[in-house]
């Protein structure tokens, strides 16, 4: 069962006030208590008649696993206290609108055990939040844990691990088209804790999700680790912004097979990891073995900007590289971006150089633009920087280097506030897509002719939050 209690003291002053003062007029310009779109935390200092939210827009403390089928309502914010299961069997549907609050103290957390499914199905106008219980103005990294879902989709661990968090929730299985619910049109802030050494809760977690799930249109911002990071599985995602990150954008090991295609980073200059913050840290596994199912994820239309809008921007030293593939991955990246980086793409280990050189790991029709080095490996191994140019630069592939991110010629892509990163008329980014490389070659991909994560449209617009420090929830 869910246990969702009211405060008490609050319903009972609620009822008291609605009995006392049925008759009293609001203030000019204030929105009638009564009304749907009443929110008390905006006007608490406007209608003074009514200084308490009426019967039926609380706060429901959820502090029990949930082991039936739920429905969340979007007339009712909800606050997570501690590790919340959905468990298998179960699930938990939450309609559009709804605001759902992470407790601080007690690391609130909401983990999708195999067989349970999460339905967060917003929309452009009315996206699912989940925030920080914080007020506006203090509201910090790891104000709460995150979302974690758990599948039963193929990984390379040798048996079923417990995923990363410190939760106690198993992933994986044999089933690749496995469905742990929708995401579409979800913001994550303010998440990610540091359980323990290695043991993270990242902003969006996926541990062996399925292709049978839905994830699209997800905003991870101000998350203390990484934005999103998959551990095996194959779940595909379409639209995903990671904004201001602790850690890396998009990390991805023990197998990982999905597809992804229209992603975009953007980071804060002064905020980084010990651990070195990057915009893609792929990995096969922790070790780099031969294992299958590889790391395999496939991206089409990214864009990557990170701290360093130009060569004066002064950022953290804890930054590192636009991309870091290492440990016998096999990424492959195509029509994408990556800017503002101390390096750009850095393929790293004998194993991974090897990879590119068969053509597993793959990387074509890409733009890097803004580093400080543009490509690099490690010394003492197969590779040396010539190589990895050599490579970077093979006919047909169309990889492109620029000095410098204005030549990219879009909007306002480093705006830390209000970022536009659609391309100015006669941006580069606007022609040289190709999707008749043998993986993009798949109905999940839509061709466009554009690289980088945008052309004329702003996929953004009406639902991401560039400000959520002062939105008031």
């Amino acid at each position: 069962m869910t246990s969702m209690k009211y405060n008490a003291l609050s319903l009972l002053l609620t009822a008291a006030l609605l009995v006392v003062l049925p008759s009293c007029s609001k203030k000019e310009g204030c929105t009638d208590p009564t009304a749907s779109n009443y929110d008390p935390d905006a006007e608490k200092d406007c209608c003074c008649e009514y200084p308490t939210p009426p019967t039926g827009s609380g706060v429901i403390e959820v502090t029990e696993s949930i082991t039936t089928n739920t429905t969340w309502t979007s007339n009712n914010k909800y606050l997570i206290k501690g590790f919340i299961y959905v468990e298998d069997g179960a699930t938990l549907t939450i309609q559009p609108g709804t605001i759902i609050k992470g407790d601080k103290p007690t690391k609130g957390t909401l983990i999708v055990k195999r067989g349970g499914k999460l339905i967060a199905d917003g929309t452009a106008s009315q996206p699912i939040v989940f925030t920080s219980n914080q007020a506006p103005g203090s509201r910090d990294y790891g104000d709460w844990g995150g979302i974690i879902l758990c599948g039963r989709a193929p990984h390379n661990r040798p048996s079923d691990p417990i995923v990363e968090g410190g939760v106690d929730a198993q992933y994986g299985g044999n089933d690749p088209n496995d469905n742990s619910g929708i995401l579409r049109y979800v913001r994550i802030e303010f998440s990610g804790i540091p359980f323990q050494p290695n043991q993270e809760i990242n902003g969006l977690t996926m541990g062996g999700v399925g292709r049978g799930t839905i994830i699209e249109h997800i905003q991870v911002s101000y998350c203390g680790d990484d934005s999103y990071e998959w551990f095996g599985g194959t779940v595909n995602a379409k639209h995903l912004i990671a904004f201001r990150g602790w850690d890396d954008d998009f990390d991805q090991d023990f197998g990982w097979q999905g597809k992804v295609q229209w992603a975009v980073s953007l980071r804060d200059p002064n905020i980084a990891d010990a651990s070195s913050s990057n915009g893609f840290e792929c990995d096969n596994d922790s070790e780099g073995n031969p294992v299958a199912p590889y790391s395999q994820g496939t991206w089409s239309n990214v864009s990557i900007f990170g701290p360093k809008a130009d060569a004066s921007t002064t950022i953290s030293a804890q930054y590192a590289r636009a991309l870091h593939l290492r440990r016998n991955t096999q990424t492959r990246v195509f029509n994408s971006v990556f800017a503002g980086y101390p390096t750009g793409l850095f393929i790293d280990g004998n194993s991974t150089q090897a990879n590119a050189t068969n053509g597993d790991l793959m990387f074509r029709n890409n733009v890097i633009a803004g580093m400080g080095t543009a490509l690099n490996v490690p010394s003492g191994q197969n590779w040396d920087q010539a190589a990895l140019t050599n490579w970077f630069n093979t006919s047909g592939w169309n990889n492109m280097i620029y000095a410098n991110n204005s030549d990219l010629q879009v909007a306002n892509p480093f705006n830390l506030t209000a970022p536009s990163f659609v391309p100015n008329s006669g941006s580069p980014l606007l022609s040289g897509a190709d999707f008749t490389s043998g993986p993009l070659a798949d109905a999940f991909f839509t061709p466009v002719s554009y690289r980088g994560a945008f052309g004329s449209d702003n996929w953004t617009a009406g639902w991401a939050n560039w400000d959520p420090q002062n939105t008031t929830y």
